[in-house]
C-alpha cells in the first residue's frame, strides 16, 4: 500500500464525511432541538438531487443547479412541516416514525411519477472537471469543491448558532422552549425556520452527490441510516459533533472498504478473505457507533448548555 493511495483514500473519507454532514446537520438540529425524529429527511436528499438536475439539464448551470436544490428542498420542506409534521411535535416518536416512514414512500413514488423509474444522470460541471496536484497527488477538482463547499458550511452554521440572535433563540429552544415562548419568541415559526434549514442543507448534499451517482427513486434511505450513524456518535443537537462525526464515520467507511479485505488476506484464506472483507468493512461504522455509545452514551462532540 502507497503514501499516494492511502493520501487519496483519506481525502475521499473527507469527501463523503463532508457530504455527511450537509445531510446530517439539518437531522441533528431538527432532532436535537424540535425532538422530532423525521426518517423523510434522506427523501428531502433526494428531491434536492432531483431537483438540481432537472435545472442543470435545462439550464447547464451549475449555479442554478444549486439554487433549485437549496430553494427547492427549502420549500417543500416549510410545506411539509407545515402541513403535515407540525401537529406531531407533541405526539410520541412512534407516530413521529411513523408519519415520515409514510413520507418516503409517497416521496419516492413522486419522485418514479415524475422523473422515471430509471436512474438520472449529470455531468460534473465543466469548470470542475480534471484533477489538482497536490504535493504530488492528484486528486479530482471536484472533490475538493464538494470539501471545500463542506468547511464553508460548518463555518457558516457555527457563525449563526454562536454568534448569532437567531442562533441564540434556537439554543434557547432547544434548552427551555417553555420559557422561550413565555418571552414572546414564535416557537412554530422558529421550528418552520430549522426545518426548513435542515431540508435546504439536505438538498444541496443530494445536488453534490449527483455528479459522483446515479439520482434515483429511494437513494436517501441508504445514506439516512449512515446520517443517523453520524448524528449518534458525533452527539444528538450538536453541529460541532455532526462535522466530527460525520469525518470519522466518512474517513472509517471508505478506509475501510478500501483496505480492510486486502488485510484480510494477509491473516486468512483468500475464499475467506473474500467472503468476509466486504461484510466487515461494511459494518465497521456501526461497530464505532456501538464503541462510542459504550463509552460516551451522549456521544463524543455532546451540546453544552448554559
Amino acid at each position: 500500500m502507497s503514501v499516494i493511495v492511502l493520501l487519496t483514500q483519506l481525502l475521499n473519507g473527507v469527501q463523503l464525511g463532508v457530504l455527511l454532514f450537509l445531510l446530517s446537520a439539518g437531522l441533528t438540529l431538527v432532532f436535537g432541538i424540535m425532538n422530532f425524529i423525521n426518517l423523510s429527511h434522506g427523501s428531502l436528499y433526494m428531491l434536492g438531487a432531483y431537483f438540481g438536475a432537472a435545472a442543470y439539464t435545462a439550464t447547464g448551470s451549475f449555479l442554478l443547479a444549486v439554487v433549485a436544490a437549496t430553494g427547492g428542498s427549502l420549500l417543500l420542506g416549510l410545506i411539509v412541516e407545515r402541513v403535515a409534521l407540525a401537529r406531531l411535535y407533541a405526539r410520541e416518536h412512534l407516530d413521529q416514525v411513523l408519519a415520515t416512514f409514510g413520507l418516503i414512500l409517497i416521496f419516492n413514488e413522486v419522485a418514479r411519477v415524475t422523473w422515471g423509474p430509471s436512474s438520472v444522470y449529470i455531468d460534473v460541471p465543466g469548470t470542475l472537471v480534471g484533477a489538482v496536484d497536490l504535493l504530488g497527488l492528484s486528486y479530482p477538482r471536484y472533490r475538493l469543491f464538494i470539501i471545500g463547499v463542506g468547511v464553508a458550511v460548518a463555518v457558516a452554521l457555527y457563525l449563526l448558532i454562536h454568534r448569532t440572535r437567531l442562533g441564540m433563540l434556537i439554543r434557547a429552544g432547544a434548552s427551555v422552549p417553555t420559557m422561550v415562548g413565555a418571552l414572546g419568541v414564535n416557537l412554530a415559526r422558529l421550528n418552520a425556520l430549522v426545518f426548513a434549514l435542515g431540508a435546504a442543507l439536505a438538498g444541496l448534499a443530494g445536488l453534490l452527490a449527483a455528479p459522483l451517482m446515479s439520482v434515483q427513486p429511494g437513494m436517501g434511505e441508504p445514506i439516512l441510516i449512515v446520517a443517523l450513524v453520524v448524528i449518534v456518535t458525533g452527539g444528538i443537537g450538536s453541529i460541532r459533533g455532526a462535522f466530527y462525526g460525520a469525518l470519522i464515520v466518512g474517513i472509517v467507511d471508505t478506509v475501510g472498504r478500501a483496505f480492510l479485505p486486502e488485510l484480510l488476506r494477509l491473516m486468512l484464506s483468500p475464499s475467506l478473505a473474500r467472503a468476509a472483507g466486504p461484510a466487515l468493512a461494511s459494518m465497521l461504522i456501526y461497530l464505532v457507533m456501538a464503541g462510542v455509545l459504550a463509552l460516551r452514551p451522549q456521544g463524543l462532540f455532546p451540546v453544552k448548555h448554559g
